[in-house]
Formats: structure tokens, sequence, C-alpha cells
């Protein structure tokens, strides 16, 4: 199997609460009355006539302000606007206050006077600091009214901060008016608006769209804007406990609400809005009755505050959480008595705190992390999508939502979203596996395995070896079935496509190389013929395909995969089986593959078939080898070869062509002179063996074969050896010889006289008969002795120029011995400049001075190799000359005996070395340094030996 970790669900530490209590540090000096928060913006009502503001950005700042009424009248609700700029205080004596953020000032409402306030529908598209915009106030007559309030001071002839105050509708229930509990106004979706107002036991919608640019004109219509459906559209419940209140989720600030919640006489009506629906926007409606403990006579609700999966509904003693996706109680908060009766319950949009006050005390609830526990109820509803949803980020639910849906559509025998599903979870892959098997659904099981190894990661070879080879023995088992079903070749032909897609899947190709040969051997254990050529294929196996296709005598598809993949190695194994099928098209090939391919390799597939194969194949392998000699330039002698045979034996016009465009040179040549002298002569071509001879430099036999062909090829041939004469009247005497002896012709004869120069008449004359007229030789003879004559007087007067010439050299010999210089005491060197007569020194007709030492110094760099070597070579001469002649040193007696022979030696020894010194003059001073030619020779050479030049470069720093 395929073993995998499971989660493991640790909490490190205790989870905090959903709903998150926390009383505020706060102690009222007077009783809370009333209590408003929005925008972080907090105002209460405290005693008779105190009003207390709080901005909770700074609550160490709180502002308080006197009402400074003197009757008895005291505040009924307070209504705080959603930029908490714009408070409405309605008192109980059906008077209205108005004071704004920025002021101290409390301001009257004059034209709301006579009217007991219950609920305000604030603009949150055209309200601002400063003004309200239209708003719509409902009164507990039952009368809804369109009003605007304006923070500045108005005009010179009105002071009052509201602009108007014009009734609109009027609600009723059971033919009386009805209070206005709560009112609602929201702008949806193309210019939608949605009005929700609610009485004790009715809510009802008003439903319309703003017409264009008529935005600042207010909410009356049928009036005005909004048209509003007859009969009125709402909902009635039976019962009624004096009042009610809706409240509204929204998911962003300024933003059109989700859901709602609807506190009434029967329960909680609550459900989600949607503005796309003609009529009514509520959706998804559902009534969650009251809970036998609460009693309407002594524990009625009091208010409702809408979460996102949350509705919390506060009792005099106690906060209930209900949640809205299974009408369950998940949370019931009990407060102390000593902090009194809860009053109100309201919820801040901007930061989602919901606030609660007694008399006494304030407390407020954080909601963290309210989606924590959703999972588990969408997960029991059967809603795994949304599941899902809200647990993205905790991979131990996340597991269990996939496991219990997994199992779920299993039950349902929805096998491949099960096997979906189930490849997610870290469920036993043994299990899982088997549970499919034992419920015969292959294609389940085919999906659980593909989704398996989708998941698996690169190093877990092992699993995914175990599933490719799984997976391909069920593609392959199910393809059978399907090819033996005629009625299926459309799903047959879908399930090949899914097969060899999968086989060719980038992600596992490593694992099908690797195990191509198990793979090789399942295709071929169900005889799977194609889709073992296309396996072959993927893995680059062209061998294995190329083999197929010639087993099935398909040998134009063998070489479109040769010629396509361009395999040299392919090329040598298969060129002879496809050459003898296919010749032209196999040559084609070869020819596109140009130079990549070695035609020495292919020549046993040419020699093969070139020698059993037709004229068709002989050819083919002609024009191959043509185009690797004349176009690749081949230089491999076994080619020139094979060509040459070739010509020979099928094309003798083009081998003479072919010797000739060679060269005439044997460095030029690639092919083996002995191999193609025995091939012409074994098919008599006597001309291409006259061209062999020639290059091989065999002039002789060059000559005595053309002779046999041709005199005119004969005598080129005889002129060839240019530099040895003597080889080359040889040769003209041989053709002499054969034009006299053999063609008895004695006018071309006489013209191989005039052909070479190195012929006489009396060369070729022992070649003619001797009853031969003299006629034809006259003018021959003649001129032969004329060029005698010629040649004597030429000697002559070279020898009396080379006795003129004797004589002037001794007479310049005579006057240099008698020529010398003088050299003053005070001369300097010339390369050393020290005065010249301290050693021994040479003396030039230019007039430079030279110690011995110095000259030595200054020639030998510029001598040749060969001369330095010489040089040397006698200098170690003259020191072994020079060492003999001090250490000798005869004794008396030898001076007796031997004083001859003593004497010889010694003048033996000193014409040695004069002789030496003589040579090493000739080498140093054979001219002046200075003046002769070796300063010219190194005119172009640096000043500095380059091998030298860092050194130098040092030296200088």
């Amino acid at each position: 199997g395929v073993p995998v970790p499971r989660f493991v669900n640790v909490r490190l530490e205790e989870e905090k609460p959903i709903f998150n209590k926390q009383r505020i540090d706060f102690s009222p000096p007077e009783k809370i009355n009333h209590f408003a928060v929005c925008n972080n913006q907090l105002c209460m009502s405290l005693g008779k006539d105190t009003l207390l503001r709080i901005d909770l950005a700074k609550p160490d700042q709180p502002n308080q302000i006197e009402l400074g009424r003197k009757d008895d009248s005291r505040v009924h609700k307070l209504f705080l606007d959603p930029t908490g700029s714009h408070l409405v205080i309605s008192l109980s004596t059906s008077e209205c206050l108005y004071l704004n953020r920025n002021t101290q000032k409390v301001r009257s409402l004059s034209r709301w006077r006579g009217h007991l306030i219950e609920s305000v529908g604030w603009n949150k598209l055209l309200g601002t600091e400063t003004n309200t915009g239209p708003v719509l106030v409902g009164t507990s007559q039952g009368i809804i009214f369109e009003a605007e309030i304006s923070a500045s001071e108005g005009s010179l002839f009105n002071t009052n901060p509201d602009q108007y105050f014009k009734q609109v509708h009027s609600l009723e229930e059971d033919g009386r008016p009805a209070p206005v509990c709560c009112i609602e106004v929201e702008r949806g979706p193309e210019s939608k608006v949605v009005i929700i107002a609610t009485t004790r036991k009715r809510l009802f919608q008003f439903v319309g769209r703003v017409a264009e640019g008529s935005e600042q004109q207010g909410f009356s219509s049928p009036w005005y804007i909004v048209h509003i459906p007859h009969p009125l559209c709402f909902q009635e419940f039976p019962f009624n406990m004096g009042y009610s209140e809706i409240t509204f989720y929204t998911s962003k600030l300024r933003s059109c609400p989700k859901a709602f919640a609807w506190m009434m006489g029967n329960g909680v009506l609550y459900g989600q809005l949607d503005y796309i629906r003609p009529d009514s926007v509520l959706s998804d409606v559902q009534v969650w009755d009251y809970t036998p403990d609460i009693d309407f006579s002594f524990n009625k609700p009091i208010s409702i505050v809408l979460t996102q999966f949350h509705f919390l509904l506060l009792l005099p003693d106690r906060v209930k959480a209900i949640c809205t996706l299974n009408g369950q109680v998940v949370n019931e908060d009990v407060f102390p008595d000593k902090f009194g009766t809860l009053k109100k319950m309201i919820k801040d949009p901007a930061g989602g705190l919901v606030w609660i006050y007694t008399e006494k005390a304030v407390f407020r609830y954080h909601i963290q992390r309210e989606a924590r526990d959703v999972w588990q109820m969408y997960m029991s509803m059967n809603k795994f999508d949304l599941a899902k949803e809200y647990c993205r980020d905790r991979p131990e639910c996340m597991d269990m939502v996939l496991a219990k849906e997994a199992e779920h559509c299993f039950q349902n025998k929805r096998y491949l979203e099960s096997a979906k599903c189930y490849a997610l979870t870290q469920n036993y892959f043994e299990e899982i596996a088997l549970k499919f098997i034992e419920a015969k659904q292959d294609e389940a099981l085919k999906e659980f395995l593909l989704k398996k190894l989708n998941n698996l990661k690169q190093s877990e070879k092992t699993q995914i070896t175990l599933l490719v080879t799984w997976l391909t023995e069920l593609y392959l088992n199910h393809l059978g079935l399907l090819e033996s079903d005629e009625g299926k070749h459309g799903v047959f032909q879908e399930t090949r496509d899914e097969f060899r897609k999968f086989l060719s899947s980038s992600k596992h190709k490593e694992c099908l190389y690797n195990n191509r040969t198990t793979i090789y051997d399942l295709l071929a254990s169900h005889g799977n013929v194609d889709d073992m050529v296309y396996f072959s294929v993927i893995m680059q196996d062209y061998e294995r395909v190329i083999s197929h296709h010639c087993q099935h005598d398909d040998y134009s598809a063998a070489l479109e995969v040769l010629s396509k993949h361009c395999d040299e190695k392919l090329f040598y194994k298969f060129s002879p089986i496809l050459m003898q099928h296919i010749p032209k098209k196999v040559v084609d090939a070869w020819i596109q593959m140009g130079s990549r391919l070695d035609p020495k390799k292919l020549i046993p597939a040419l020699v093969n078939y070139s020698q059993m194969g037709s004229t068709q194949q002989v050819n083919e392998t002609i024009r191959y080898m043509e185009f690797c000699v004349y176009q690749l330039t081949v230089t491999e002698e076994a080619i020139h070869n094979y060509l040459l045979s070739l010509y020979a034996k099928y094309k003798p016009d083009s081998l003479l062509w072919y010797l000739e465009q060679a060269g005439t040179h044997a460095s030029d040549i690639h092919y083996d002179l002995k191999y193609t002298l025995r091939l012409c002569a074994e098919h008599g071509y006597l001309q291409a063996c006259v061209l062999v001879y020639k290059i091989m430099e065999l002039y002789e036999e060059a000559v005595d074969l053309a002779l046999h062909v041709d005199v005119d090829l004969a005598k080129s041939c005889a002129d060839l050896p240019e530099d040895d004469e003597e080889l080359r009247k040889k040769l003209w005497l041989k053709i002499a010889r054969h034009v006299v002896q053999e063609e008895k012709d004695v006018k071309k004869a006489m013209n191989c006289l005039s052909s070479c120069n190195l012929l006489k008449i009396e060369d070729i004359l022992p070649f003619f008969p001797d009853f031969v007229t003299i006629d034809h030789f006259k003018e021959a003879i003649c001129s032969s002795l004329e060029e005698y004559n010629q040649h004597i007087d030429e000697l002559k007067q070279e020898m009396e120029e080379a006795t003129e010439s004797a004589k002037r050299i001794r007479e310049d010999i005579q006057e240099m011995r008698n020529k010398y210089g003088v050299v003053e005491s005070q001369e300097k060197c010339a390369a050393c400049d020290f005065p010249l007569l301290n050693r021994p020194f040479y003396l030039f007709l230019c007039g430079h001075m030279f110690h011995y030492d110095c000259l030595f110094l200054e020639v030998s760099p510029h001598l040749s190799t060969y001369k330095q070597a010489k040089l040397g070579e006698l200098q170690k001469k003259l020191a072994a000359a020079t060492q003999t002649k001090s250490r000798h040193r005869p004794s008396p007696k030898e001076k007796e005996e031997g004083g001859d022979t003593a004497s010889l030696g010694k003048e033996s020894a000193g014409v040695s070395r004069e002789q030496i010194k003589s040579d090493i003059d000739d080498i140093i001073a054979f001219e002046c340094v200075y003046c002769g030619e070796l300063m010219i020779k190194s005119i172009d050479k640096p000043f500095i030996d380059p091998g030298k030049l860092e050194e130098e470069k040092s030296s200088w720093l």
C-alpha cells in the first residue's frame, strides 16, 4: 500500500470562545437610560438630563452635555447614523432633539414635534458629516416621514436643522395604525432601492428603482422614486409581544447586507437577502421558535444582533447565541443579578463589536473566529463544498470533510466523485482500493489511483512505480473489453486517448522510463501493438518502433521515423534492410543527413546490396558515393576505393574522369594507387593505368603502356620527369625506337627529334635498318654538325674569360698582402668604448675597431643556428689545443731520442691552433658587424628580445 501519515489534531492551548465577553471599566454617575454606538462613537443617556459622548478611539476624553430640559420629559430612544456624526434624541413628550458630533449645542427639531419617533432609516449613500441626506422616520402611530437634517446654522429666516419633514406612507395592523418599530434603507445593484419596515407583527418590503438623476430628490413615490407595489408586500405573524426588532449582517463596511434576522412574537425570522429577485428580497427564510425557557410574562426577548453564522438574543438576564445554520443554541451567557436587568444590545457595524448595557454597567462582546466550527455543521448537513470552504487553512478538518463526502458519495453510488474525494484524504490506501475492488468499480478505482498518483511527491518513487504499473494494467484491461464490443467504438477511442495521455505525462516520465521494460511486457501480454509503438515513441525507443514497421513490411514508415529523429546508430543498423526495398528513399534520407552520417559505416549495406541487388540499388549506391566524394569532400580511402570499384564495374566512362579530376600528385589523391592500378588492369582500362603510373612516378612503365594506346599519350608521359634529363632522354628513345621499329615511320621519328631537345640524330640512327637512304636524315645531320661547331665556340670563349678572371684575382691578392692600417694608442673599441690596445682586437677596412671578445658578443646573436653551433665547437677545440700545448713538457731523454717526433707534434699542434683561429675569424670577422649584411638583416628585429621584455621592464622599476 501507500502508507501516509494521518493528521493529529492537538491543541496546544485552550481556544478562546467565539463570543468573548468583557466588562467595560466604567461606572456611570447616574443610571443609564439609553445607549447608541456606531462608527466607534458611543452615546448614552444618563439620568434625566445628561448625555455622555465617548470617542472609542479616545476613551479617556469623554464629553458630557446637559440637555437642559426642565419638564418631566425623558429620553425615549437614541438614533445614531452610520457615520457616528448625527444623533437624534427622541423624547417621551413627542419631541426630538439633534446633536452633531462636532458641536456641543443641542438643537430642537421643531418640525418633528408631536410625533413619538420609534425608528430612523438612515441614508447610507448620501449622508455626510454635516448633512444626513433624505432619511425615513417611523413614528409610534405607523406614519413614515421623509426628512433631512443639516448641521449648518441655516439662513436668517430658517435656523432649524430640520430641512423638511413630510409624510410619505403609513403602516397598519388589523386596520389600525401600528408603530414602525424598525426601518432600514438599502441601495442594491442596478439602482435598486430596498426599504424594509417592521411593525409589531408585520414585515413590509418596498422595492423599486431610482430614476436616473433623481438621487437627491428623496424617497417619496408612488409619490416620487420608489414604486411600491399594491397591495403592499409584507409578512405577518399572529402573535404580538408589543414590539419587534430587525437586524442585518454586512460582511464589509458600506456594502449591502447579506442576511437579516427579525425578532417578533412568534420567534425569530431569519434568512438571506437576494437583491436580484424582482419583488421580495428575502430568501431562504426560516423561523426559529423560542425555546421553552423564554416566557413572555417575565422573560421576554429584548434585542437581537445578527453575525455571520449566529444571532444573539438578549433576555433580561442572559444572552443566547443561536447558530443560523442548524438553529441550535451554541452559547448561553448568564449575567449576575448585581448588574441589574439587561436593557439593550447593539452592534457597531464598523468594528463588529456587540455592546450590552444595564443601568449600572456596560459590556462588550468580541467575536473571534466565528467560522471555526462552521465546517462541522455544513458537513453534518451534507453541504460539503461549504464545509471545505471554511476549513481550507485546517488540513485535519479538511481531511474529515473529504472522508465524509467520499463516504456519502460511495453510499449514494456516485463512485467517481467518491474516488476523487478519497484520493485527497489520508485514509489507508489499501482500505479504499479494496472497497472499490469489492464493489467492482474499476473506473472509480482508476480515478482514485490517478488522483492519488498526482498527489504524490517526486521523491516517493516506490509508490509512484506501484501506481503507474497498476494504472497501466487497468487501462489495458478496460481497452481490451471495449475493443471486443463493436458498439462502444467511441468510448474505446476516448479511453485510448486518455491512456496515451497518461503514458505521455511529463510528470511521470522518469518513472515510465525507468520501468519501460515492465510496461512493454504488459503491453505485449495484452497484444496491444499500437499502444506499444506509441509508448516506444514517447520513450524515444525508436529502435523498437522501426523494428515494428520493418516486421510489418512498412518500410516507408520505418524510414520516416528514422528521418524524423535522425539517430545515426539507427541509420547504421536499419539501412541494410531498407536499402534492399526502398533504395532511392534511403539514399535521399542519407543525403539529407549530410555529414552527420559516417559513410564508412554504411559501406557494409552498400556492398551487400550493390553486389546482389538490382540496377536501381547500384545506381543509388553510386549516387550516394558521389555525394560523399564531391559534396561532403570525404577523404576516407575506403570510400574512394569503393567508388572506383563501382565505376570500374558499372560506369567505366566516369572512371577516367574521376581519376583526372582527383589530382596528379600522390599527396592530392585519397584512393589507393596500387588497388586502383590492379582494378584498372583487371578490367583492361589501359589509359587509366597510364594515368595511375604517372601519379606513381613510374614513367618508364607509363610510357611502355601508353605506346600500346597512343604515341601522343606516351610523349606526354616522357616529358614529366623535368628534373631528370637522363630519364627523359631514355623515355624519348623508347618512343623513337617504337616509332622506327614498330611503326616504321621515319617522318614521325624525325618529329621526335624536334619534340625533344635532348635527342640527337646519332641517338636514333642505330634504330634504323642498315639499308636506308640518307635523304631522310640530311637536314638532321647538318643541323647536328652546326650545333657542335657552335658549342665548341662557346667553350673557347668561356676558357678565355676564366683565364682573365684568374689573372685579376692574383693581382687583388697581391695588393691585399701589402695593405695595412695605423692604430693610435688612444683608439677605443667601437663596442665597449675601452682602450683598444689592452686586448686582442680586429681592424676592418671601414675603420671600425673591436676587441676580440666584444666582436664575438656582438656577432653571435645574429648568426644562424648552424654557425652558432660551429663556432661553439671551434672554441672548444681551441681551448683543448691550448691546454695540450701548456701541459706538454718533454724530458731530456725525449729530447735526445725523440726530438724529431716532438718537433713534428709541436708543429702539428701549432698548425691546428692557427687553423682553428682562422676558422673562428672567418665566422666572426667575415665583415664589420656595423657596416655589413648582419646589420641590414637585423633592421626589422626589436631592440629587446620579446622573451626578455618583462624582465627588462621590471629592471627599470
